[in-house]
């Protein structure tokens, strides 16, 4: 079983909000993500987030733009260390040796000699021996420098349990589907249990209203009343009021946007504090329905794509 304890949970320093990781690395609690990010649109989003104060960025060899997300951080003339670059490795590069070469292909196409977080993007049950090949892969990385933590992404609790019977790390994040109508209170639980940061994908509930998985019967977590009523309370949008939900919560959260107002705006979250009832009142919103991928669910296909060399 792993070595590290339980009891070395996250912390958040300051307005700046800053969370330790359970080895000791700060990270931004609040990022730049990138999913569904076009290419021709990544590289200057990027460089909008870091000017307007960003410091953290979550892409992915699947989204394919990591290489874009590289070109807006040398933009923004901002030195590396100042920026917390992390990214996933896609279930086609799983194995030892595969996941090795998975962190050339990233920080290739980065044009970095190291990561600061880097994670496995699907548990993939039907092919799990290969997911725990993998992470030993993360694990060797994480001992020689080339990343500074290693986590997992959409790790459900048997999962969870399944990954540490058989590695020496626990990992430092775990990244999941997590909004207002889905908060995965078991997962969270299982989370903090073993000292590992939840961090929100999806976080201000955007998969609740774009097309893709889980139907079209969707509400549009933004329209929301309660939270409406709380944003109208602190002059805030609804976004605002979810990240800052997130936030004082202690999770990390990266949400989307390439339109220069929007990423601003979603920044602008460190002046205003909800109250206990506000919180209680976010939470009692969770409905259980997951809109995205089943991590259960295996998808060959998908699983198959190909990440091109950088």
């Amino acid at each position: 079983m792993p070595s590290q304890n339980p009891e070395h949970l996250n912390t958040v320093k300051g307005m700046d909000m800053e969370l330790t990781l359970n080895n000791g690395v700060t990270m931004p609690a609040l990022g730049l993500g990138v999913f569904q990010s076009a290419p021709e649109q990544t590289t200057a989003a990027v460089e909008a987030a870091l000017t307007t104060g960003y410091r953290h960025i979550d892409t992915a060899a699947a989204y394919g733009n990591e290489r874009e997300v590289g070109d807006g951080i040398r933009s923004s003339s901002l030195d590396r260390s100042e920026v917390f670059i992390e990214t996933k490795v896609w279930v086609s590069d799983y194995g030892y040796d595969h996941t090795l070469h998975a962190w050339d292909k990233a920080t290739g196409k980065l044009r970095v000699d190291y990561l600061d977080l880097l994670i496995l993007h699907q548990p993939a049950p039907d092919r799990f021996e290969k997911t725990i090949a993998a992470y030993k892969a993360l694990e060797t990385l994480l001992a020689d420098g080339r990343v500074r933590a290693i986590g997992v992404s959409n790790f459900m609790p048997h999962h969870l349990e399944r990954l540490l019977a058989s590695t020496n790390i626990v990992p430092a994040v775990n990244q999941i589907e997590l909004h207002p109508y889905f908060t995965q209170p078991d997962v969270q639980a299982t989370d903090a249990g073993h000292g590992i940061l939840t961090q929100a994908w999806s976080p201000i509930g955007g998969i609740t209203f774009y097309p893709g998985w889980g139907g079209e019967d969707r509400r549009n977590v933004m329209e929301d009343q309660t939270i409406t009523a709380i944003a109208r309370t602190h002059s805030k949008s609804p976004a605002q009021v979810m990240l800052r939900w997130h936030l004082q919560q202690g999770r990390s959260a990266i949400p989307k946007s390439t339109n220069p107002a929007r990423i601003a705006e979603n920044f602008d979250v460190f002046d205003f504090e909800l109250g206990a009832a506000e919180l209680a009142a976010i939470d009692a919103l969770d409905t259980g329905n997951r809109n995205g991928p089943d991590p259960d669910q295996a998808r060959p296909e998908r699983f198959a794509m190909v990440i091109p060399e950088a």
